[in-house]
């Protein structure tokens, strides 16, 4: 018989403890740790709203796209000008009527008062980079529209930087080439696809249309963010459709009055005018409530999709080749744009960051819920800050050590 110590060996000797199991249990608790925030951190009702608001805008960039494009090239209308005309003609209906019925502070007679002139500017910046774009559908291709759109990327970031103190953290800028990464790889599906249309100085020509007009968009939407929070939205919207209407008309009467003439005019290009006018609208008047709840740059990340979603209905309206490339370019811009979101920027000011604007206060001016969170900001005590750094310093330590 065996005694009990040898039943004792015998029982170790058949169950032996794996080599590295006291080190495979703390990095398997830290990775589920891990996973654990980075889900809390994406999966989030904020990341999800910005994200449909974002494919929002898409779709309605996609329809200005399209009508513009089948405009061109099915019926040889080429009136950059007079479209966004339409548009602007809107604006002044719906919101500079609004903003002059006003009686408060906010009424159209002060605005226009105190600040008449920067909104001539602004006006005039945005009626050019809508003509500068629609214009450059007619010399170059609609993905080429698409793609060199990104260059207004950049400029923004950099406005942002100067004009509206920004400051970035390194997993924005990761997520910024995470989003181009997505749009190069649609490149690669355009030539794979056998899609490089347009030759000579005529796509030059759009190609520079393009980079002027992504430029001026990127100065129009650093205004944008800029009057949206601190000022109002329906002042932007009013003052960019009383401008924009006066500054288009005047153009539109010296540049395309010889094309509106040659026009032949049926219910299929009157729709198209019809929907364009209507896309551009929508466009006009959600972007600011996404820029008010997010910034002017994730909102460009976001509507890189539009570049698919306008190949998409090329497939069936000008005879596109479909690719699964154009699938995984969607997945990557979206990883990249969720990446950004998740992160909020930082003001250059000591002590703040960006404005928590999410929830609405039923008021459209928001100055005074900003400078509320100014002076909550300033009434945190330097040693209170430190001893915050202090914390998730160490914190950040912890982490990385147990990687």
């Amino acid at each position: 018989m065996e005694g009990p110590s040898s039943a004792a060996a015998t029982t170790t000797t058949e169950n032996p403890s794996p080599p590295g199991a006291a080190t495979a249990a703390p990095r398997q608790t830290c990775f589920a740790s891990l996973l654990s925030r980075a889900r809390d951190k994406l999966c989030t009702w904020h990341i999800v709203k910005t994200l449909a608001l974002g494919q929002m805008l898409s779709l309605f960039i996609c329809g200005t796209a399209v009508t513009s494009q089948y405009l061109a090239e099915r019926f040889q209308v080429n009136t950059p000008m007079l479209q966004s005309f339409i548009n602007y003609c809107l604006l002044l209906l719906v919101y500079t009527t609004t903003l002059a019925c006003r009686k408060d502070g906010d009424s159209l007679l002060k605005v226009l008062k105190g600040k008449w002139w920067k909104y001539i500017l602004l006006g005039l910046v945005d009626v050019e980079a809508n003509y500068t774009i629609v214009k450059a559908y007619q010399y170059t291709t609609l993905t080429s529209v698409q793609l060199l759109d990104c260059f207004g990327i950049p400029v923004l970031m950099a406005l942002s930087w100067f004009i509206l103190r920004a400051r970035y953290k390194l997993i924005h800028f990761i997520a910024v080439a995470v989003c181009l990464l997505g749009v190069g790889t649609m490149v690669g599906a355009d030539i794979l696809a056998g899609r490089q249309e347009g030759e000579g100085s005529n796509v030059v020509i759009g190609d520079v249309l393009v980079l002027l007009g992504a430029s001026l968009y990127a100065i129009s939407n650093v205004s944008e963010e800029y009057i949206v929070k601190n000022l109002s939205r329906v002042e932007f919207l009013g003052m960019v459709g009383l401008f924009g209407t006066i500054i288009s008309a005047l153009q539109l009467g010296i540049v395309e009055h010889k094309d509106i003439a040659n026009i032949q005019w049926n219910w299929k290009i009157v729709l198209l005018f019809l929907a364009f006018a209507l896309c551009m609208f929508g466009l006009y008047s959600f972007m600011p409530i996404v820029i008010r709840v997010t910034s002017a740059t994730s909102v460009n990340l976001g509507i890189l999709t539009a570049d698919l979603y306008s190949l998409f209905f090329g497939l069936f309206l000008f005879g596109y080749k479909f690719s699964v490339l154009y699938l995984l370019s969607f997945v990557v811009i979206m990883v990249g744009f969720i990446l950004y979101c998740s992160t909020p920027t930082r003001t250059a000011e000591a002590n703040s960051t960006s404005l928590p604007l999410t929830a609405s206060t039923g008021f459209d001016n928001l100055a005074m819920k900003i400078e509320e969170n100014h002076l909550d900001a300033a009434a945190v005590s330097p040693a209170q800050h430190n001893k915050e750094e202090s914390g998730a310093g160490e914190m950040l330590a912890t982490e990385l050590s147990a990687l």
